[in-house]
């Protein structure tokens, strides 16, 4: 019994010495807020985050919420204490609201699921009634 009870404090403290070690991904802001935009304007942001392990981290894969949103991430091992980014484009063609996610896997010992949101509003698109101003070259006779 206290042989069980020793190798499973062992264990214990070898997983809390797993959990120190590796990489670990710390994002300097988990949500982007566009506020509200024009209908087809710039609708990307970037999220950028740090490696604050000790290990490579290895981002695999940012995993959209939906077809109108497209993450893009470098495939490359970001090193202990450098930097990484996650583009994320949202269809400005889709009026209202918005509110998607994107899920990040990595191999990070402290998050290795991470999700990252967008918010904001996208603009009805302009319906203009005014008439377009056809100016006549002049004619030199």
């Amino acid at each position: 019994m206290i042989l069980l009870v020793f190798l499973g404090g062992v264990s214990n403290l070898m997983a809390q010495a797993d959990a120190a070690n590796g990489a670990k991904i710390e994002f300097e802001k988990e949500i982007h807020d566009f506020g509200t935009l024009e209908y087809g304007g710039d609708a990307s942001c970037t999220f950028v985050f740090k490696n604050t392990g000790n290990e490579p981290l290895i981002i695999s894969e940012a995993k959209r919420s939906c077809g109108c949103t497209v993450p893009s991430f470098s495939k490359e091992p970001i090193l202990p204490g450098e930097a990484g980014e996650i583009k994320v484009v949202y269809d400005s063609k889709r009026p209202g609201a918005i509110n998607k996610s994107v899920t990040v896997t990595s191999n990070a010992s402290n998050a290795p699921t991470k999700v990252i949101r967008i918010k904001g509003t996208i603009k009805p698109q302009t319906q203009s009634g005014a008439p377009v101003n056809k100016t006549l070259p002049a004619v030199n006779n």
